[in-house]
């Protein structure tokens, strides 16, 4: 980091991520809670609504789109002026906002990663179970996988947003030393700049130069931004080891999480407008202890809240 601001279905259907990340590796992973999605929601819908009537939300639908006929009370010419007048607005109306619908922009998946990258199958179950536990609260949501350098972001609506490498802390470990967040980057000793593992509740926050950065966990002073465009980024040439397509040098920041500028501004910052939760996976930590209630595709299991919780910091790094 850097010195500056800090939801049963059959067992072999899953969601499909996004066509932008390698088809035939998130499809074999995300098809599963589709399956339950939408057997809850079949069977929810079958309990509720009687057989042969319509749902008091479908009939005003109908109520509004249908244009009423003469009535029988109407004994005037000017009350029957009035119903066709009426009734040729509202196809118009109609119109209008369908168009207005059709205009509303669609979020596109940036894909950063090299084409020789996958995602993890670790990665797809955990998406999975997010959107089909509803972990994230309806939050929009990022799964870091350290061992790849990969990170991904989805919407609330558990649509992948994008895909990109990513730099993360030197060290290798799942726990953060105590008080490293209240140290300077200087005064970190190596086998204490660690990205920390487990679930987080991400939300913006100052940080030192009087800037605002999106805190990944506020205690430990671990956040995401930009590659830092200093002397001593350059040095440690961050720039190109985001670039190249391998995941082993990009194990070189404080504990901060960079992503190149383009992704966090056409990504991150438009995604997480306010905030979110992060999952960052554990090097070594067992998933079920990073992630309390996680369970494999084959069974399903209540979430529960993680441990995690947001504090203050003042600096990233």
């Amino acid at each position: 980091m850097e010195p500056g601001p800090s939801n049963l279905g059959a067992t072999a259907i899953r969601i499909a991520l996004t066509k932008m990340l390698r088809a035939a590796v998130l499809s074999l992973g995300l098809v599963w809670c589709g399956a339950f999605a939408l057997g809850a929601a079949a069977q929810t819908s079958a309990a509720e609504t009687p057989a042969g009537k319509t749902t008091a939300p479908q009939a005003k639908a109908t109520q509004t789109k249908t244009v009423p006929a003469k009535t029988v009370l109407a004994k005037t010419a000017s009350a029957k002026a009035t119903q066709a007048k009426d009734a040729q607005a509202k196809p118009v109306q109609a119109k209008a906002k369908t168009k207005k619908a059709a205009a509303k922009p669609t979020p596109k998946t940036l894909d950063e990663a090299h084409a020789a990258e996958r995602v993890s199958d670790t990665v797809v179950d955990l998406a999975g179970w997010v959107i089909a536990s509803g972990d994230n609260r309806e939050l929009p949501f990022a799964i870091v996988d350290k061992d790849a350098a990969q990170i991904l972001l989805f919407g609330a609506d558990g649509k992948l947003r994008g895909l990109a490498p990513a730099l993360i802390g030197s060290a290798v470990g799942d726990e953060s030393a105590p008080g490293v967040g209240d140290r300077e980057l200087k005064d970190i000793p190596a086998g204490d700049r660690t990205t920390p593992a487990g679930r987080y509740l991400a939300a913006y926050g100052p940080a030192a130069g009087g800037k605002s950065v999106l805190w990944v966990d506020y205690a430990t002073a671990v956040s995401i931004h930009p590659l830092p465009a200093t002397k001593a980024s350059r040095k440690e040439k961050r720039k190109e080891r985001l670039a190249s397509s391998t995941a082993g040098d990009n194990r070189i920041t404080h504990g901060c999480i960079n992503v190149s500028s383009t992704f966090y501004s056409k990504v991150v910052r438009t995604t997480f407008t306010k905030g979110g939760v992060f999952y960052v996976l554990p090097d070594s930590t067992p998933l079920q202890t990073a992630f309390p209630g996680f369970e494999p595709p084959a069974r399903f299991a209540s979430s529960t809240e993680g441990a995690n919780t947001a504090n203050v910091s003042l600096q990233a790094r």
